[in-house]
């Protein structure tokens, strides 16, 4: 039944090893996909890690379902729900161990969420953080240095900023884009430091590589950095600036750079064109945050249909489990069924052919008393009528009497009870004596049989017999020995005929054979010897207790 039960338990196991092969093999497909949409479509770049995640939290993969939460706080971030994507990056660092090579990429977020929020101080820790752990590469190193950077002249530390920013090796940075913004930004710190600082010609050559190189969204801080600098000494300047970013914010569609290009631009714009950029500033800046609003909804309504999704499939896989459950009960009891049918029918043979065996051996054992009792008894008695010359009828009916009376209680023999034993075997030996044969005993005291108990008695007595009986069917002997003998606590008994002995194809049938068994039983011995010269020559021996 254990092993049956185990065969079951290995299918079942076997069924969920497969099953979380193709969960892994399913979410691995899904994160490519997302990460290919990060930043192009972040709402569809959401959904896809979300999937990812109802697959990794099958496989508890914490290490992929942090790398997903990531991604979708960045997606999140993006879109100007930064507020859940604190939450989401939250999560993520419950999944996170010390060492996790993602650690650092949630420590970045966080930085540039608090930096989005304008918590300064916050992402300087957090951007901190991220630069303790190890697993970085140079160029997410040289990232992490340019906004902790950011955020400490924010916090006006413009020395600790520029000890930050100079502490990055420019020969090394070899993404142009990353290169020319740390530029832009040790020049801009050293402005906020200085007012008379030179800035104006490095932010012009600053912004020419990056029009040159098309990083539009580099530009774009250049248009910023160039119109706060000129908006007390040269406001048509700064108006310049202000509105070139402005276009260049339509151009890649960045809705926070065109809010910031139309406050810049309300700073040095005619005054009568107030109320005018005051309702394109309104207007816009309601419309970004109808705009995050909807992004946040959309989120949170991906998370929760999700959610609900996976309650569903929760309660599912446990109806299904249940049902698994059920069905390997039916199976254990179906093959406990079948084990108890086999066993009770094996039963039931084995029961019948041990009582069949039981009636076998009652019936030799019956008919073993029949020969030794009966057939014996009544063989003899005919000895003695053959023998004797004058026929005592009324001895002979008495000797006949008492067969009749051991064939009523055939189930024992009281042999030895009434008479000594010696005289009941020396009789027997003698009823064999005839004109033709001769009977001799020898030793045959009351001694030998003080310690024997009635039921040696009656195997011995039976056994005597069984040797005479044999000898007056067939041995043709004229004289006939049986000799008495107790050796440290053991009967012999020697018969010896001069007849024409037993070959040896003939020694265990008639009632020789029930000699050899009952001997067994009396734990003795029995040795054949048809070698003499002439006749037989049978030794018997039995221990006496």
């Amino acid at each position: 039944m254990i092993r049956y039960l185990l065969l079951i338990l290995m299918f079942f196991v076997a069924c969920e090893k497969k099953q979380a092969i193709h969960n892994v093999s399913q979410a691995d497909k899904l994160y490519d996909e997302g990460a290919n949409l990060l930043l192009k479509d972040n709402v569809e770049a959401y959904k896809k890690f979300q999937k990812a995640l109802h697959y990794y939290y099958k496989v508890r993969d914490s290490s992929n379902i942090s790398k997903s939460l990531i991604c979708q706080a960045i997606a999140q971030k993006y879109t100007g729900d930064i507020f859940g994507a604190e939450t989401t990056l939250v999560d993520a660092l419950t999944f996170m161990k010390e060492g996790d090579e993602s650690l650092y990429s949630a420590y970045s977020t966080l930085g540039d969420i608090k930096y989005a929020q304008k918590e300064y101080t916050s992402a300087e820790e957090w951007y901190s953080k991220g630069l303790s752990e190890k697993n970085i590469s140079q160029k997410d190193r040289f990232d992490m240095l340019n906004n902790k950077g950011a955020s400490e002249y924010r916090q006006k530390k413009y020395s600790s900023a520029l000890r930050t920013l100079q502490s990055i090796d420019l020969k090394n940075v070899k993404d142009i884009n990353l290169k020319n913004r740390i530029q832009e930004n040790i020049v801009y710190t050293q402005w906020l430091q200085n007012k008379n600082y030179p800035a104006q010609s490095e932010f012009e050559k600053l912004l020419k590589l990056k029009l040159k190189n098309e990083d539009n969204w580099g530009a774009n801080s250049s248009y910023s950095h160039l119109a706060e600098i000129n908006q007390d000494s040269n406001p048509t300047k700064s108006l310049y600036y202000a509105q070139q970013m402005l276009n260049i914010a339509n151009k890649i569609k960045s809705p926070d750079d065109r809010l910031e290009a139309i406050e810049k631009i309300s700073l040095v714009d005619n005054p009568s064109n107030a109320i005018k950029n005051f309702k394109l500033y309104k207007n816009l800046s309601d419309s970004i945050q109808n705009y995050k609003n909807d992004n946040r909804n959309r989120f949170a309504y991906i998370k929760y249909d999700s959610e609900k999704k996976e309650i569903e499939n929760q309660r599912l896989k446990a109806d299904n489990s249940q049902k698994k459950l059920n069905i390997l009960l039916l199976l254990m009891a179906l093959i406990l069924a079948l084990i108890v049918i086999v066993w009770f029918r094996k039963r039931q043979i084995r029961l019948k052919q041990e009582k069949e065996i039981e009636v076998k051996n009652t019936q030799l054992k019956m008919s073993k008393k029949v020969h030794d009792v009966v057939a014996n008894g009544i063989y003899q008695v005919m000895t003695k009528i053959e023998n004797q010359e004058d026929f005592d009828r009324d001895k002979a009916l008495d000797e006949l009497e008492f067969v009749y009376e051991k064939s009523r209680d055939i189930s024992y023999d009281k042999i030895g009870e009434e008479k000594e034993f010696s005289k009941v075997v020396s009789e027997l030996i003698a009823s064999f004596n005839n004109d033709t044969v001769k009977t001799f005993t020898a030793g045959n005291s009351p001694a030998i049989w003080e310690s024997v108990s009635p039921t040696v008695k009656e195997e011995v007595y039976q056994m005597v017999r069984e040797l005479m009986v044999n000898m007056k069917k067939h041995s043709r002997a004229s004289h006939v020995a049986v000799k008495f003998e107790k050796i440290n606590n053991v009967v012999e008994i020697q018969y010896k005929d001069n007849g024409i002995g037993i070959p040896g194809d003939l020694v265990y049938k008639n009632g020789l054979r029930n000699t050899a068994s009952r001997i067994e039983a009396i734990k003795g011995t029995i040795t054949f010897d048809t070698k003499i010269e002439k006749g037989l020559k049978v030794n018997l021996s039995f221990p006496v207790s």
